[in-house]
């Protein structure tokens, strides 16, 4: 199994992308720059916080869902739908 760790480690970093992504946009907005490159940054750090939902995600199917699916049905259950309903949240 993968250590959580790992996991842990792996989101930071993404974060530390999208925040140095983000300050690019307010710097960007704050000189005037060209709209579409505003946008092309404002994308990127939009792209930086998926990956990080993404090994969020990768991290919890590791360490919570495989160690519990051997649990009672009705607790795998619950798991399942926690996944479910925060997908149907987005957007």
């Amino acid at each position: 199994m993968i250590d959580s760790n790992t996991f842990k480690s792996k989101a930071l970093k993404r974060i530390k992308i999208a925040e140095g992504h983000l300050k690019k946009v307010e710097t960007m907005l704050s000189s005037g720059a060209y709209c579409l490159e505003v946008i092309h940054q404002s994308r990127a750090v939009q792209a930086a916080l998926k990956k990080v939902d993404e090994i969020v995600l990768h991290g919890h199917l590791h360490s919570c869902i495989l160690k519990d699916v051997h649990g009672p049905k009705s607790k795998n259950e619950k798991l399942i739908s926690e996944v479910v309903e925060l997908f149907g949240k987005q957007n």
